[in-house]
């Protein structure tokens, strides 16, 4: 059951949209909020991400994984900096814009995952459903819900996790930490 109205629903993603637009339209600027112009349920603490397809490929995505800050202010902040200062991606023209598809996930708390081994801990995770934060010796990444739509299959999934995180897919240690979330896509 989803936990955002379709009036908040399309709050955020309009916000999204102005927070970009503004930036193109105004050199760079960020769009200024009045947190009182939005629903109370938008000024709660909640991390999230923007990603931002082009011609259905992958053109920005930024977020937080933690909550710091209001969602609506967060929402803000993620679709500018995935437009804007994503290191994969040239900063979003104008241009680009026009045909840009945008979604947010809005992030559970992160859980620490218990689990004796990489195949417990495969065993535990549930597709299309948890997002992982994956930790370990200084190297850190996460992979969205969504991201089990490319990559349906556990291992498979772990395995791009390593790799994103800047690991071999053949690591293991008994150190490694593992996170996971949920999250409610906006789209």
């Amino acid at each position: 059951m989803p936990e955002f109205t379709a009036e908040e629903r399309t709050i955020l993603l309009n916000t999204a949209k102005q927070s970009i637009e503004y930036s193109l339209r105004n050199l760079g600027k960020a769009l200024q909020i009045n947190l009182n112009d939005y629903p109370p349920h938008l000024q709660q603490q909640r991390g999230c991400f923007v990603t931002l397809h082009l011609h259905k490929a992958l053109r920005g995505c930024i977020g937080t994984l933690q909550a710091r800050q209001p969602l609506i202010v967060d929402v803000v902040y993620n679709a500018n900096n995935a437009a804007f200062h994503d290191p994969r991606f040239a900063p979003l023209t104008l241009a680009e814009f026009a045909n840009i598809e945008l979604d947010i996930s809005v992030l559970s708390p992160p859980q620490p995952m218990q689990f004796s081994s990489e195949a417990d801990l495969l065993q535990q995770l549930q597709p299309g459903i948890d997002g992982l934060i994956l930790s370990d010796n200084g190297h850190r990444g996460t992979f969205l819900p969504s991201v089990w739509d490319q990559l349906p299959d556990k291992k498979q999934f772990l395995d791009h996790l390593k790799i994103k995180a800047g690991l071999p897919t053949t690591y293991w240690s008994d150190s490694i930490i593992i996170e996971k979330y949920s999250a409610e896509l906006i789209s």
